[in-house]
């Protein structure tokens, strides 16, 4: 597909964070854009399920959110457990004192993408593909303009350059901007590093309250952390696509792999998936008759994945290459999945981008001497934000990684254990769950 000769706004990438910016520059009154992604189509993998409460109201802010409201189950919230017993429930109600959204909206990433993207077409703009970018220079005529190769041979000029192509973002690496842990961290043997996620179906209706819709459920055990989160039958038709039709309620899972079982392997299959759910998961889903009286396996393996829980946050997130270089999301900023908060970060990052944006085209229309001072407030307040973002996953990382183990004669109890007993008790304590729900909704971090 024939690209313009120049825009003024080069959008790379079109997953959530992409179609987000541009959403945003078209409510902020900016049409002059394009939207660009290296993959023939969009919307491939399920990936990030949560959208808090923060993105809902942010998305709302531009009218973005009427189309996933209608189509997203509402996460009613968290509820913790060993794989046998309750350890502590977090309901999302009382977030009502704060917002019009008190729940968090469930959604397989490949629908947020599919309604985001609806919305972006209703509006009369279309995303281009396949276009690979495999360059950038800075303009010979115009300081101000970066000329945007493509590996089809394709040139475009371009005055503002958002990369929102991933965490192997080639506008961040063209560019030059470090990208790494922001304390150096080494996270490659840390008990929680290696992560497996699965769609599934089972062979049987599985009994229990991790398999009602409504909740995202975490599972404490031995030496991992175990996700599942019902999606009942609400996204078989997305989830399925070109795919013999499934009508069985599917399940989310994702487990974290000990390293001492070695590497996963990168599409893990059915057997794999099945043995750590066997290992890790909750009982009331487990095939073994030993520890579950209606045992379940799985029927049908959707789709699965391997991937690495680490953190890294760009040197920065604005810089110049003629043009004005501006990372979002994943090209910005990653860090471990604990909480959910990826996705929410990369959508919110791109609603206040493209204000920014707009308002730094207006000023240059009237002056074309303008400084970068909006550029770069803008880039400086999120870096912030994904600091704090990324700190904040690493203490649920390191409180759900805590080990059951007990090292010491005088201290008959593990740390995991004494971690489990506390939630417990202060769980009863509608402000605990009111904190915890407030953490997690982004409301304080926007």
């Amino acid at each position: 597909m024939s690209l313009p000769e120049s825009t003024a706004v080069l959008i790379v990438g079109a997953g959530p964070a992409g179609l987000t910016a541009a959403l945003s520059l078209i409510h902020h009154g900016c049409r002059d854009f394009v939207v660009v992604d290296a993959v023939v189509q969009g919307q491939n993998t399920s990936r990030a399920i949560t959208i808090h409460a923060a993105t809902i109201e942010a998305l709302a802010g531009i009218n973005a959110a009427d189309g996933l409201l209608s189509r997203a189950i509402k996460g009613q919230g968290i509820r913790v457990t060993s794989r046998t017993s309750p350890i502590i429930v977090a309901k999302f109600s009382p977030l009502k004192e704060h917002t019009v959204y008190p729940y968090a909206l469930l959604s397989p990433q490949n629908v947020t993408e599919f309604v985001l993207g609806q919305k972006l077409q209703s509006l009369g703009v279309q995303v281009q593909r396949p276009h690979k970018v495999v360059g950038m220079k800075q303009d010979e005529k115009d300081p101000h303009i970066t000329d945007v190769s493509f590996e089809d041979g394709q040139v475009i000029k371009a005055r503002y350059i958002i990369g929102a192509d991933g965490a192997r973002s080639v506008v961040r690496s063209i560019a030059g901007i470090g990208f790494c842990d922001p304390e150096n961290a080494d996270l490659s043997k840390h008990p929680l590093a290696r992560m497996v996620s699965a769609d599934i179906t089972f062979d049987g209706e599985p009994e229990g309250v991790q398999t009602v819709v409504g909740h995202l459920n975490g599972i404490v055990s031995s030496d991992s952390f175990f996700f599942f989160t019902p999606f009942g039958t609400h996204f078989n038709a997305e989830l399925t696509q070109g795919e013999k039709p499934v009508t069985k309620p599917i399940f989310r899972m994702g487990c974290a792999v000990p390293v001492k079982n070695g590497e996963p392997p990168h599409a893990p299959p059915k057997e794999y998936i099945q043995n750590l759910i066997d290992t890790y998961g909750p009982t009331c889903i487990s095939s073994d008759p030993s520890i579950n009286s209606t045992p379940v396996k799985i029927d049908q393996l959707i789709w699965s994945t391997r991937f690495r829980t680490h953190s890294a946050i760009a040197d920065r997130t604005f810089t110049r290459f003629g043009a004005a270089i501006l990372l979002v999301g994943d090209a910005a900023h990653i860090h471990s999945p604990a909480g959910g908060q990826g996705m929410n970060l990369a959508i919110r990052d791109t609603i206040f981008l493209g204000e920014a944006v707009a308002k730094h085209i207006q000023a240059f229309a009237g002056n074309p001497d303008v400084d970068d001072t909006i550029l770069q407030e803008f880039a400086e307040a999120r870096h912030a934000r994904a600091l704090e973002i990324i700190g904040y996953t690493k203490k649920l990382l390191s409180l759900a990684s805590l080990p059951y183990d007990t090292h010491t004669w005088w201290m008959p109890f593990s740390q995991a254990s004494l971690r489990d007993l506390m939630l417990r008790i202060l769980g009863r304590f509608g402000f605990v769950q009111s904190k915890i729900a407030w953490g997690l909704s982004g409301l304080g971090r926007r």
